[in-house]
């Protein structure tokens, strides 16, 4: 599977475009809320979508954004500021963003880009029917996880130990969400030693995790705010020679392999 970031944003220009067609008839200035962990590639490619379809931000719409920066409790104060603001949209990036917004309203449209399973994360009823008032784009991830780890061992035929980074306040990185994972790596003989860091100031602790373990390969958990850190992780990674994988291309564009 590949995903790309401004094809999966484009279909949110457009609704965000339309919203500001219909309150130009009205005299109204649009507002939208963006809400997520730190600006990355999203934000740009939202304005990419916008700027395609004529449309620039403050003209003749206003997008409020609003960063957690690696504090995830923040989010539900942050997404409740929207809502009270009020916003016409709401725009959430990442799955817990999307859970804070669907706290936070029940009536405000919100368009998630992207998340992990919303129903597991509790977002829809159901995938086919999904009501309420969400919708957006689903990348179940952690499904992918076990097809990941072959890729790596292809990759890395003689690896033995992986070490997993991951943010356990993410709602995917639940026991279940992660059992295809551990079957695969018990067929490969992979020993899988999972290292945690919920927020900014927890990278540095586990980096020196990571590099106590000596793994042969690195494996990055799909999650908003470890993808906005990707920099600092892929650094890591190529200080220590660990070939590493991970959910999106921009992980590869960045450096890491």
């Amino acid at each position: 599977m590949r995903l790309r970031v401004l094809p999966l944003i484009v279909a949110v220009a457009i609704l965000v475009a339309a919203l500001a067609a219909d309150a130009q008839q009205g005299g109204k200035v649009p507002r939208i809320g963006y809400l997520g962990d730190l600006p990355g590639p999203h934000v740009e490619a939202l304005r990419q979508g916008l700027q395609d379809l004529g449309y620039r931000e403050g003209q003749p719409l206003v997008i409020e954004y609003r960063w957690a920066e690696g504090k995830a409790e923040r989010l539900p104060t942050l997404a409740a500021e929207l809502v009270q603001l009020p916003v016409d949209l709401l725009i959430a990036q990442g799955g817990q963003a999307s859970r804070a917004a669907k706290q936070a309203t029940s009536t405000i449209l919100i368009v998630m880009v992207p998340a992990g399973n919303p129903e597991s994360l509790g977002l829809v009823a159901r995938l086919a029917r999904p009501g309420g008032n969400i919708s957006g784009v689903s990348t179940m991830g952690l499904d992918l996880g076990g097809k990941q780890l072959e890729l790596l061992k292809e990759a890395v035929p003689g690896m033995s130990r992986v070490a997993v980074l991951l943010n356990p306040t993410n709602p995917g990185a639940t026991p279940e969400g992660w059992r295809g994972m551990d079957d695969t790596a018990r067929a490969l003989g992979l020993t899988l030693s999972r290292i945690e860091a919920r927020g900014a100031d927890e990278l540095e602790r586990a980096f020196a995790a990571i590099a106590t373990a000596h793994p042969d390969a690195l494996f990055v958990g799909q999650d908003a705010f470890l993808f906005s850190h990707r920099f600092r992780i892929v650094d890591f990674a190529a200080q220590h020679r660990l070939p590493m994988i991970s959910m999106y291309r921009e992980w590869a564009d960045t450096g890491g392999f």
